[in-house]
């Protein structure tokens, strides 16, 4: 393995923020030299249309990966939720960080929360998880994208585009911008993405030195949780036209999972269900999990909903 380690990172400055804090975990917990190599990907330089009509969240990796191959970069620093369910050949999930706050935060410069919105109020999401279950809760809103950067996603409410806007409170607290939350949602009622708050790093999966230096990083917790979360998606196809959530919290040695499904094309149908728990010793197990979650919602009626998707 190198003396020097390159890290590729998106230029947001919350991808920024990410891809040092592993710098400084590299750095302070085994010596390494680390470098920053920053790219802008296609996902970043896309935003008049939806992620899921030009190629999901994976645009927001792909130019990483492919440093990684050529070699000018050894790792790449993801938000776990923005890493395709299945990795190209040759890349694997070398380690998870522990998550910070997995919750959705409501965002807005007049209104307390979203029961305080007046009928008919504009709030700005992208993200198809958070409209189905926005509407299941208020079907009044108006719901219109949203993207950009954090700073850009702020800077469009400021000017008065929404009433209210939804981020991940997660992003809103690394960058300092906690006292910009109104609120959040608690994940009983507005159920996070698979991976949300958590940090994932990417390697060659032929880098076994690497791999073997960032397994000593990973949590342990976090990890089985994000597998476990990871599986439902993976075992209905999840993709960024799919309103998916699922979120698995820890309780002793006890792993709790909520899935929940909407409809891609009818938002304000019924929201699909499913709550499991085990306990989880290993990555195959937490897998399991989020497989039976999959199933429980194919039997609520997921099969119908996925055909739009």
């Amino acid at each position: 393995m190198s003396d020097k380690t390159i890290i590729a990172t998106r230029e947001s400055r919350l991808a920024l923020w990410q891809a040092e804090h592993v710098r400084d975990l590299l750095q302070s917990q085994f010596g390494r030299e680390v470098e920053l190599l920053g790219m802008t990907t296609k996902g970043d330089q896309i935003l008049d249309r939806a992620l899921s009509k030009v190629g999901g969240k994976g645009l927001f990796v792909k130019e990483l990966e492919t440093a990684l191959e050529d070699g000018r970069a050894h790792l790449a620093v993801h938000s776990l939720k923005d890493v395709p369910m299945d990795l190209p050949p040759g890349f694997v999930l070398a380690a998870v960080l522990e998550r910070e706050d997995p919750r959705d935060a409501f965002v807005s410069n007049r209104y307390d929360d979203l029961s305080a919105l007046p009928q008919g109020a504009c709030v700005g999401t992208s993200s198809l998880r958070r409209v189905v279950q926005l509407l299941s809760e208020r079907p009044d809103l108006r719901i219109e994208p949203l993207r950009g950067n954090l700073d850009t996603r702020l800077r469009k409410l400021d000017e008065g585009g929404f009433d209210a806007i939804v981020l991940a409170a997660a992003g809103l607290k690394r960058l300092g911008l906690a006292h910009r939350i109104r609120g959040v949602f608690e994940v009983d009622r507005m159920i996070p993405a698979a991976g949300q708050g958590a940090l994932g790093i990417e390697v060659r999966e032929d880098a076994r030195d690497l791999r073997h230096l960032l397994a000593q990083t990973v949590h342990r917790p976090t990890w089985l949780a994000a597998h476990a979360e990871r599986a439902v998606s993976r075992a209905l196809g999840g993709s960024c036209s799919m309103p998916l959530a699922a979120h698995a919290t820890w309780d002793g040695g006890t792993l709790h999972l909520e899935a929940a499904l909407g409809h891609a094309t009818e938002l304000t149908a019924p929201l699909l269900r499913f709550t499991t728990e085990g306990a989880p010793a290993d990555e195959a197990a937490a897998r399991r999990l989020g497989e039976e979650a999959a199933e429980g919602l194919r039997k609520a009626g997921a099969s119908g909903y996925l055909a739009t998707a």
